[in-house]
């Protein structure tokens, strides 16, 4: 399988200035984390708030940068600090947030959205911007016709679809996902979940996953890594971390988390919308 993301001792500090009888100091927020992601793979990271994995996933998205380490795009060596990434480099890596709102421009029809990234990184014709946002709307399961609409005319389960069709226009080899379901109802949580299986599957796509929902990473994670206080105390597959978390830390983060079936969820979903497919 071919490497899409990989990170070696990837640090982050930041430098708090000093003060009145306080002196400057520095706060290691990511202390030394490796990790590889392959194509068609997806990377689960999670902890508690403050853990240090959102941190991670910016400096993964390029948004970031990183006071150490090193972190390769397949197989390049990108450090923006050092040099601003290409076109074609940002193209490779998207990131979803948990926001969609937040995300989207109140005052931008939807159609706008999805073809702005094209409309600043390549050359394409309007005419096929618009034909390429029309189709991405349909595969993340919107009609084409709500091209001309604004996101308040949406759902909250229907602007993260926006989003993430967003951030697929430009064909990216990586997404980076933080928390992209956490402020979803459950049902609605089940069913982009299985839109982002899908879509992953079509598009080969590597996924690097932010959560705290134990319940949503053992659905959709093929290697969890755990992070607390900026440091990655276990890191395995998910089958080897579910089944017999090695480091306290793990086991206690799965003992106070309550686990939902989603995959439950996920199949009564597809039974009602069978159901409604079948009396149509």
């Amino acid at each position: 399988m071919s490497v899409v993301v990989e990170g070696k001792n990837i640090i982050r500090d930041y430098h708090i200035p000093g003060g009145f009888m306080r002196p400057a100091r520095t706060v290691r927020a990511v202390k030394g984390i490796s990790f590889s992601v392959e194509l068609g793979k997806t990377l689960a990271i999670v902890g508690e708030s403050g853990s240090g994995k959102s941190t991670l996933a910016r400096i993964i998205a390029l948004i970031d940068q990183s006071s150490g380490g090193e972190l390769k795009i397949e197989g390049k060596a990108i450090d923006i600090a050092k040099q601003k990434p290409t076109r074609e480099m940002r193209s490779k890596v998207q990131m979803v947030f948990q926001n969609p709102y937040g995300s989207l421009n109140p005052r931008q029809k939807i159609g706008d959205v999805l073809m702005e990234p094209l409309l600043l990184n390549t050359d394409i014709p309007a005419a096929e911007r618009r034909r390429r946002a029309e189709e991405m709307l349909v595969k993340v399961g919107l009609p084409a016709e709500h091209f001309n609409r604004y996101p308040h005319m949406f759902s909250g389960g229907q602007r993260q679809r926006i989003a993430i069709a967003r951030a697929l226009m430009l064909k990216p080899t990586l997404l980076v996902l933080d928390e992209p379901v956490s402020a979803l109802d459950l049902s609605v949580q089940a069913q982009v979940l299985n839109l982002l299986r899908d879509l992953q599957e079509e598009f080969n796509l590597a996924y690097v996953f932010i959560s705290h929902d134990l319940s949503v990473v053992r659905y959709i994670a093929d290697d969890v890594l755990v992070m607390n206080k900026g440091e990655a105390v276990e890191q395995g597959s998910r089958e080897e971390l579910f089944a017999a978390p090695k480091h306290p830390y793990t086991r206690e983060l799965f003992a106070a988390t309550p686990i939902t079936d989603i995959e439950a969820i996920r199949e009564r979903v597809a039974r009602r919308k069978a159901m409604r497919a079948a009396t149509a």
